[in-house]
């Protein structure tokens, strides 16, 4: 299964889960898109579709969807929610709660195995910054 459709939606229910879409969260995600190879017009598009939506309904999508994705997949998810939740220095509770719930009660992924591959990413964004920097 495609997990780039469940990251998206991901993404915009974390970044609307305080009611407050930062700058340096929407950066990360866009550092996201391109790592993951989502397209800026496949993103807009599901996003602007997404708004339109309860987001209860896309919540449950998402664990349904997650549920269908392998072991690594689903680390990889929560690790860039993660990331882009940080990106502003700081996890808002109500941020923290979202990710929590689907890692730990929906998945039951181990919080060291997210936070490994939230490190890898973090390596991977850091890279990813300086050479643009380059260009």
């Amino acid at each position: 299964m495609n997990h780039k459709p469940t990251l998206i939606k991901l993404y915009h229910l974390l970044v609307n889960a305080d009611g407050n879409a930062n700058e340096k969260e929407l950066i990360t995600g866009r550092q996201m898109t391109q790592a993951e190879g989502i397209n800026e017009f496949e993103l807009d598009h599901i996003l602007d579709a997404l708004k339109k939506r309860n987001s209860s309904v896309i919540y449950s999508e998402c664990v349904e969807e997650l549920k269908k994705l392998d072991h690594e997949k689903q680390v990889l998810c929560i690790a860039w929610l993660s990331l882009i939740a940080n990106a502003d220095g700081f996890m808002d509770k109500t941020e923290w709660h979202f990710i929590y719930k689907i890692y730990h009660k929906e998945l039951g992924l181990s919080l060291d195995e997210v936070m490994k591959k939230q490190k890898e990413l973090i390596s991977l964004k850091e890279r990813s910054s300086s050479m643009l920097a380059v260009l």
